[in-house]
């Protein structure tokens, strides 16, 4: 799969991608991971190890994205699951709270 990290196209295979991370003692998880094989590496590891780039060179939303298409699990950051909704907010006030507004009229704020 043809896929672009830090401005430089890469082609990335899920076998390839399995050989480079064999053998890497995988760091301590702080935000976004992906799971490859049985372990769990920080996204910004594993597109260090794949794209022997720097890590600043690149987001993690780059590796998170190219490592979702090649059919890898990835999870986000400890602590970053969107807040919910209360039950019966209607449409709009549902997606303003995913998207971190307050929910309410604007009689009640």
């Amino acid at each position: 799969m043809r896929c672009v990290i830090a401005r430089y196209p890469f082609d990335l295979t899920k076998s390839g991608v399995l050989d480079s991370m064999k053998g890497v003692t995988p760091e301590p998880v702080t935000g976004e991971s992906v799971t490859i094989g049985r372990r769990r590496y920080p996204v910004k590891q594993v597109g260090e190890v794949v794209t022997r780039q720097d890590r600043r060179d690149f987001s993690g939303g780059e590796v998170t994205r190219a490592m979702a298409r090649l059919g890898f699990t990835c999870h986000p950051a400890p602590g970053a699951e969107p807040a919910s909704a209360p039950p019966g907010a209607t449409p709009v006030e549902a997606a303003s709270a995913l998207l971190g507004g307050t929910v309410g009229t604007p009689q009640e704020l």
